[in-house]
């Protein structure tokens, strides 16, 4: 088994893109950047897959994810109010 190599996203992206661009084989690629032409084939994938994403009008998935996020504390806290007001109801205050 060969050693793992932790490759920069900017590095996975900038082979994908030359694979995409496929001005050069694979092999030809892997010999360019000392990477295996399988792995090059998934990056290329990967970035096929989900380049469309890029372009969509509503915020990248961490953007909405991090919405959604504020959304449901918001919503926590006015729980945590409601429940605070009833309690000082209750207890007189």
């Amino acid at each position: 088994m060969g050693m793992q190599k932790n490759h920069t996203n900017e590095f996975k992206a900038k082979v994908a893109l030359a694979a995409m661009r496929e001005d050069q084989a694979l092999t030809g690629l892997a010999a360019r950047y000392g990477v295996h032409p399988i792995q090059i084939g998934r990056w290329k994938k990967t970035a096929t897959n989900e380049m469309p994403r890029l372009f969509e009008t509503r915020g990248s998935p961490r953007e909405r994810e991090q919405k959604e996020l504020i959304e449901r504390l918001y919503g926590k806290i006015g729980e945590i109010e409601v429940e605070n007001d009833w309690l000082k109801k209750k207890l007189g205050y």
